[in-house]
């Protein structure tokens, strides 16, 4: 996860870069619960096997994306990964069209 180091007081105080829910990076103290691959706007865990195979390889991290939470990378417009969250998937999937608001996996 990029980490940025801002001087506060004669410290140093890490930032994280991630992923807002209109789409645009921004600092925050706190680093991303959730990852993202930017170029297919697919959101996942950030243990994803498929995802780590694909970094490991030098593959993806240079579209490599981070969110606060799920409900702020539907918001971005991403989906869910079929590998690791596989019933979000699921449940995105037997859905018409893109998600317009929370309610495409049962939450409101």
């Amino acid at each position: 996860m990029p980490i940025i180091c801002r001087l506060k007081y004669g410290e140093c105080m890490k930032t994280y870069k991630i992923i807002d829910i209109d789409g645009n990076t921004i600092e925050s103290p706190e680093p991303g619960t959730l990852g993202g691959y930017k170029r297919k706007k697919i959101y996942g865990k950030l243990d994803c096997k498929n995802a780590l195979s694909h970094i490991s390889k030098g593959q993806y991290v240079q579209h490599r994306v981070f969110f606060a939470d799920e409900e702020t990378a539907i918001a971005a417009g991403y989906r869910p990964c079929g590998k690791c969250m596989p019933d979000r998937y699921r449940d995105w999937k037997s859905r018409k069209g893109p998600p317009d608001s929370l309610n495409w996996f049962g939450k409101s």
